[in-house]
């Protein structure tokens, strides 16, 4: 099964064919460690039928591992070179394997073919909580996933209130699914090796709690609590609730403390001052 994956050799055999120097700019780090890519996937839980998402699939390594169980795949990747070459490496590795290659960025897609239901990705560090987000939002099939991310991104995203990290990316995810840290990643399996560390990020889907609407209005109160985290929320919020009077009247409807913290609050806290609003 070995001959299946992508060993360091190969990556940068690959590298040297396409003329590749990875970019910081796409946040390009390559999984070269066979062994740290069936870990990431049977942490995802991949079965075979299965029709997975990966964005930024890169040279193929994490590909090759998931297309392995028998899952198909739907990559989404945005260096078009890489794009192409995906899947002339998927035919020589693994020739009877299900891939589809969507060359886009992934912040634009709001469309996919064959209706995935796992999301699972090495994600880029500068932009993993918003690709996250997104595909959260536009893709109500994807049941679960597992992400990598950096590990300062990871713990934020995963954080529940009243930790120092819970913050906005907590409260969005939150109103998705059940986030949970997985275990931590070598630098060295990397290459280039990072300057920071990763994390493995898992999660369930379930109910959203309100309407679209109640979302965007939610995820409004959320952006002004955090952007004045230091602050009671009375005045945090009085820029979107009416001044602090405002605010103060509204929180007290919603059954919060006016002088409570945006980081004390669940995204019920939030969803419940938005319907007060």
């Amino acid at each position: 099964m070995s001959g299946t994956l992508l060993g360091p050799a190969e990556i940068r055999e690959l590298a040297n064919q396409l003329d590749l120097q990875p970019t910081k700019k796409l946040g390009q780090n390559f999984v070269i460690d066979a062994n740290t890519v069936r870990r990431i996937v049977k942490s995802a839980g991949v079965r075979a039928g299965e029709t997975v998402v990966e964005v930024g699939p890169g040279l193929g390594s994490l590909t090759l591992g998931l297309l392995e169980t028998g899952a198909s795949v739907v990559a989404v990747e945005i260096d078009r070179r890489l794009a192409a070459q995906l899947p002339v490496t998927v035919t020589k590795y693994q020739p009877e394997a299900a891939l589809t290659v969507i060359a886009d960025d992934a912040l634009r897609i709001t469309e996919l073919p064959d209706a995935p239901t796992v999301f699972v990705a090495n994600l880029p560090y500068n932009v993993s909580v918003p690709v996250l987000l997104h595909f959260l939002e536009h893709f109500p099939n994807l049941q679960r996933g597992l992400v990598m991310v950096q590990a300062e991104v990871g713990q934020r995203v995963a954080a529940g209130p009243g930790s120092k990290v819970y913050g906005s990316p907590s409260v969005k995810a939150a109103w998705y699914g059940d986030f949970a840290t997985a275990g931590q990643v070598s630098r060295q399996v990397f290459w280039p090796v990072p300057n920071v560390d990763s994390i493995l990020v898992r999660f369930e889907r379930h109910q959203q709690p309100g309407s679209e609407a109640e979302r965007l209005a939610t995820f409004e109160l959320v952006d002004a609590a955090f952007q004045q985290r230091r602050k009671m929320l009375r005045q945090a919020l009085s820029s979107v609730l009416g001044g602090s009077a405002g605010a103060s009247a509204t929180l007290e409807a919603a059954g919060v403390a006016p002088t409570a913290r945006g980081e004390q609050l669940t995204v019920s806290d939030f969803l419940a001052i938005a319907r007060a609003r």
